[in-house]
């Protein structure tokens, strides 16, 4: 089981409502400051995700923590005919729901509220779906992994794109360098909410990334699971497939 970390310590809330709470917050900044924080490169990991799902030619995919859409929007390069955009945060979508409009994409991508370990979805709904930097963020791992697997159709696809820590020298120790001071740094100057970046370094951190996390989906019940570390390992795409049931 994944170590829980949340982002107000000194809150009564569960993780699932301070995750919204934080979201809602930042949800205006988010995207600059993501691009700050990432150096821009996030946009390329984006892009790779949608090369892989390029090749299994999804009718229809569902993006989990899809936050202001960045990814749903990329992914209508797949050739979707239809794409929801899912996520807790309200704040975080009415950004999406905007950036979508104004793309003349309101026919392709559907921007909902929703918990990811509380799917609305029946079974074996949807052929691919896709997590962009949202896993971390679940309250319960594997809840959130076993309900991916329940709306995925037989032979479907999830991609999940996601921070890690690197393993080898010097890049190890300028990444702890970066998250544990400049990265908080940052978000405390342009954001509103001081705690919100502190989190996202710390939920990193802790995230069971690698073999580890290949470990948990072939658990929950994927198969042919593979994982691409990601510039030095700072993130990695996960791949994994569920079954011809």
């Amino acid at each position: 089981m994944p170590q829980k970390v949340t982002p107000y310590k000194d809150s009564n809330l569960g993780k699932k409502e301070q995750v919204t709470k934080m979201f809602d917050t930042i949800s205006k900044n988010y995207d600059g400051l993501n691009r700050v924080i990432s150096f821009g490169i996030d946009i390329k990991w984006r892009k790779k995700v949608v090369e892989i799902l390029k090749k299994e030619q999804p009718n229809s995919i569902l993006d989990i923590a899809t936050g202001t859409g960045d990814l749903a929007i990329a992914l209508t390069k797949t050739g979707a005919k239809k794409i929801v955009g899912l996520d807790i945060s309200p704040g975080m979508l009415e950004v999406g729901k905007e950036k979508v409009t104004n793309k003349n994409l309101d026919s392709t991508i559907e921007m909902v509220v929703g918990d990811s370990e509380n799917l609305v979805f029946e079974n074996n709904t949807f052929d691919a779906v896709t997590v962009s930097f949202g896993v971390r963020n679940f309250e319960t791992l594997e809840t959130g992994m076993a309900e991916i697997l329940r709306v995925l159709k037989p032979n479907g696809t999830l991609v999940v794109l996601e921070t890690s820590v690197p393993t080898k020298t010097p890049y190890k120790q300028g990444y702890s360098f970066y998250t544990k001071n400049i990265l908080p740094l940052i978000g405390k100057i342009f954001s509103k909410d001081d705690s919100a970046y502190g989190y996202l370094s710390e939920s990193a951190s802790v995230f069971p990334h690698g073999e580890n996390f290949n470990n948990i989906l072939r658990e929950i019940g994927f198969i042919d699971v593979t994982n691409k570390p990601q510039t030095f390992g700072v993130a990695s795409i996960y791949v994994a497939k569920k079954g011809n049931l």
